[in-house]
């Protein structure tokens, strides 16, 4: 489903504020009108005190059927982030609004309906029941709902197919592997239909071969459904292969906002620069990000059929196609062959 940059936004965060410590709201409050509300050395005044600023006025919006990522090193914040978003803890400061509800003003009962009806959530470990099958996993935030016992096996069932479990539903927990345990936790997460889809490093605990198939499974879903995904991971080929924008966070701040194109192409700063490092350019990079638009646009001869959202090795792979094979010279300073140009960017271009 194609994001809507027009519609109101799923989620609006506002100047929200995490502090963990002794009163984190009167402290934040005093330390931010003495330092004139300035975050960092607003931060630095609560850390003096004995708190820690996790989160430090954080405002984004993201759209609907947005993936969002979150990502940072370790102690970023980018978990406790997404718990005050969700309120699985409360926030300090700040505005959370959800489908344009300020959700810090829902009272318990507001609160857990939201949980039950509207959000779904994915976490990095699956919390399932050992003693229950994978069917009434599945089924037991339908349960908590109040649904009937048939219609909700049988949505469980059509989630269980979804992510590639049919055949599994009287299986127990232990009797799945790492990455389909992980597949019933998305299910289960799946079952109420949620609006939001919160995703906590659901696939770091797993192998890398079961992390690429999970996460194609993650877009499979993602294109058949159109979810508003907020997905927190530590690891830049993650968040490029997935996000539609990431975040950056370090130390509780967010320090830039933007496409995977924007975020490898133009680093706000040597933190941003180093996630990019090594990540191959050309295989995440678009040409629309680098083309011109001259007025008028010229004649032009030579036409190798690119695309706007074609990668830029796949674009140099298709201009090298037009020039013809050249010799290549051995050792011995002989001819010993010959390559094309487009063999060789088609190279560059398969490497993983």
């Amino acid at each position: 489903m194609a994001v809507n940059p027009s519609a109101p936004p799923a989620i609006s965060c506002k100047g929200v504020w995490q502090v963990f410590g002794v009163n984190p709201k009167k402290n934040l409050d005093r330390a931010w009108q003495d330092t004139g509300g300035n975050v960092r050395e607003t931060a630095l005044l609560l850390r003096q005190h004995g708190l820690i600023p996790a989160v430090q006025d954080v405002t984004f919006d993201i759209r609907e059927g947005e993936v969002f990522v979150i990502m940072g090193l370790s102690g970023s914040g980018k978990s406790t982030l997404i718990r005050t978003i969700s309120r699985l803890i409360e926030g300090t400061a700040g505005e959370i609004r959800i489908g344009g509800e300020d959700i810090l003003a829902a009272d318990a009962k507001r609160l857990l309906a939201l949980r039950r009806d509207k959000l779904g959530m994915v976490f990095q470990h699956f919390g399932l029941f050992p003693h229950m099958t994978i069917l009434d996993n599945v089924a037991f935030p339908l349960k908590m709902q109040g649904m009937a016992t048939g219609p909700r096996r049988a949505r469980a069932a059509e989630v269980l197919e979804l992510v590639g479990l049919k055949g599994r539903e009287t299986a127990r927990p232990h009797q799945l592997s790492g990455g389909q345990r992980q597949r019933v936790g998305i299910a289960r997460s799946l079952a109420v239909n949620p609006d939001l889809w919160f995703l906590d490093e659901p696939f770091s605990a797993l192998d890398p071969l079961i992390r690429r198939q999970l996460q194609d499974e993650f877009l499979a879903i993602q294109a058949d459904l159109g979810k508003t995904a907020v997905f927190i991971t530590h690891d830049i080929a993650e968040a490029l292969k997935i996000a539609d924008r990431i975040a950056i966070m370090r130390d509780g701040i967010v320090v830039q906002i933007g496409t995977p194109d924007d975020i490898i192409l133009n680093p706000v700063d040597d933190y941003v620069r180093e996630f990019t490092r090594d990540v191959p350019k050309g295989r995440h990079a678009h040409v629309e990000t680098i083309m011109t638009c001259p007025d008028p646009l010229p004649a032009m001869p030579d036409d190798p059929k690119l695309s706007a959202d074609m990668t830029i090795d796949s674009a140099l792979a298709a201009c090298m196609a037009l020039y013809q094979p050249v010799p290549v010279w051995g050792r011995d300073g002989q001819m010993a062959g010959v390559v094309s140009p487009s063999a060789l960017a088609g190279a560059l271009k398969a490497e993983t």
